[in-house]
């Protein structure tokens, strides 16, 4: 299977999720804020670093939430600034 390459906008909001992320970690050890996640450190570090820009939902989910986070908080303050083109966005079938 082929992935498709990412947009800049996506790699853009992936490199702002992971500044999130470990602003909010804090002074707290990588290893403490993935297991509490129930995440191996190394995918907590390929998040923070945007090398894994796209986390699945349910990661993200569990990160936030060890980190006293709302996903809305998280959804605004990753998305980059300009918004997302519309080509693909929307996933709905023509009528």
């Amino acid at each position: 299977m082929v992935r498709t390459p990412l947009t800049p906008w996506e790699r853009e909001r992936g490199e702002r999720l992971g500044a999130l992320l470990r602003a909010a970690r804090g002074e707290r050890s990588m290893v403490e804020v993935a297991a509490a996640a129930g995440l191996s450190a190394e995918t907590l570090r390929k998040i923070e670093t945007g090398r894994a820009p796209t986390p699945a939902f349910f990661t993200v989910a569990a990160l936030v939430g060890t980190l006293g986070l709302s996903l809305d908080e998280v959804a605004v303050l990753a998305a980059p600034p300009t918004a997302e083109p519309a080509a693909g966005a929307s996933g709905g079938a023509a009528a």
